[in-house]
């Protein structure tokens, strides 16, 4: 079984499913991805986020914020 990684962007925490590199999304080299096919792979690969660097689209699953209540012990 693959480590789950954890990406933390800004106050936002996420897993990563998957990465793949730019290009895998552009007709060549040199052109800008298609946005379109990104999307469809994000639906496909089940992330609900995807955040981009360089070189890499990263598919995420975003972590959601954990709501704290006090506990009362005195009950």
């Amino acid at each position: 079984m693959a480590a789950t990684q954890i990406y933390k962007h800004g106050d936002q925490a996420y897993i990563v499913l998957r990465q793949k590199m730019i290009f895998t999304f552009a007709k060549t080299f040199e052109a800008d991805p298609d946005m379109e096919l990104v999307q469809m792979y994000m639906h496909w690969c089940g992330a609900d986020h995807v955040l981009r660097s360089q070189t890499h689209f990263m598919f995420c699953e975003t972590i959601p914020e954990v709501e704290f209540e006090e506990i009362d012990h005195e009950s």
